[in-house]
């Protein structure tokens, strides 16, 4: 039985209509994961009579007790779960992984009553999604998050996809899981450069949406980093009700408010570009260092004062962050952000903050404000 000192669960609704769903957020409760995914799937005419799923994950995860323990909670419930198992890291999000995943589905008779379920951290979620939303037009997905990145931003809002060797994230699609189930004991086991890189995406919800938040993070990074259950249900719940207020104003990047998620992506996405999906940033760390230059842009145009980009560079080196990155060309930097999908008539966009809590979506960066903060970043 869960600790019920520990579980303590938490709903965050995310209200989409017809595609609503519930983000469910526990701590020691794995095999709570079964009558979620049961009562999600039996709300829906795909979902009802669900008895198959294919569940994808990773190497990392495959060695773990969360596999296990995930097709346990599914055979409860009646779902009989064949798993793939992709190795790990950011070029598994390619299109042969996902003909590896369709050859699967079809070996097993897969049909739109079958459930696709993402156990693991935002490159499954991602490759996993964009398979559930394009194989038959649409299959019933089930987000089962184990990293703190994917707990606080990729499982949660519908966006799914695969990268293009030149560009990130280009191929994709807007497919909303039937749930997302998320147990903060599986970061007990992450390596604690995984776990910095989640905390990457918490502080940009501070910056973007949250100044209180970002206050609570100075107080707490302590007990978060000591990776104290209340301290990490309270701070992934915060995360997911953020998000899913925006994904529920524009849910399909249609009126440009979800915009506001990519704070420090626009730099972030150009490190990983130039820098190769495996090499020396991940995710989370090239957002940190983005979000730095960002602000550095921001105080630029005179929309902040420095304090901010201070608190922000205290906060991201107290999680043990980078705020400047060494050993890439500024040029194939800009050159790599000319290719990312805020973009409109040629010109590069950013979201920049105007005070801590607000940002906007703005092309007034000039190519000259820009080149000099990535210069300043790359030193």
């Amino acid at each position: 039985m869960p600790d019920a000192s520990l579980s303590q669960e938490i709903r965050v609704p995310v209200p989409l209509g017809p595609r609503a769903y519930e983000i469910r957020v526990t701590s020691g409760d794995p095999g709570g994961c079964g009558p979620f995914a049961r009562s999600a799937l039996d709300a829906t005419w795909a979902g009802k009579p669900c008895r198959a799923a294919l569940i994808v994950t990773d190497r990392n995860i495959a060695g773990l007790d969360s596999l296990p323990a995930c097709q346990a909670a599914l055979e409860r419930v009646g779902i009989d779960g064949r798993t793939m198992v992709l190795p790990a890291g950011e070029p598994t999000k390619c299109l042969d992984s996902a003909v590896q995943l369709y050859d699967e589905l079809i070996a097993m008779r897969a049909d739109r009553h079958t459930v696709v379920v993402a156990l693991g951290g935002g490159v499954i979620g991602d490759l996993a999604g964009f398979v559930a939303a394009t194989y038959a037009r649409g299959l019933p997905l089930l987000m089962l998050p184990t990293t703190l990145l994917a707990q606080v931003d990729s499982s949660v809002g519908g966006k799914v996809g695969i990268n293009h060797p030149r560009a990130k994230n280009i191929i994709g699609a807007f497919h909303q899981p039937l749930g997302v189930s998320i147990d903060t004991e599986t970061l007990n086991t992450l390596p604690a450069r995984e776990l910095r890189c989640g905390l990457a995406e918490v502080v940009k919800y501070g910056v973007i949406l949250d100044a209180a938040f970002f206050g609570d993070l100075e107080t707490r990074a302590q007990s978060i980093l000591d990776r104290q259950p209340e301290a990490l249900r309270t701070i992934v719940a915060r995360c997911c009700r953020l998000k899913a207020d925006v994904v529920a104003k524009d849910e399909r990047e249609e009126t440009g408010l979800r915009a506001v998620l990519n704070f420090g992506h626009t730099v972030g996405h150009a490190i990983e570009a130039v820098a190769g999906y495996d090499g020396a940033f991940q995710h989370g760390e090239a957002v940190a260092a983005g979000m730095v230059a960002e602000c550095r842009l921001a105080e630029r145009l005179g929309w902040i004062e420095a304090e901010v980009t201070l608190r922000l560079i205290r906060l991201l080196e107290r999680f043990g962050l980078p705020v400047t990155i060494s050993g890439l060309d500024p040029d194939r930097l800009l050159e790599a952000m000319s290719r990312d999908k805020k973009n409109q008539r040629g010109k590069v966009r950013f979201v920049l903050p105007r005070a801590m809590g607000h940002v906007e979506l703005t092309d007034a960066a000039s190519p000259e404000d820009v080149r000099a903060v990535l210069t300043a970043l790359c030193k």
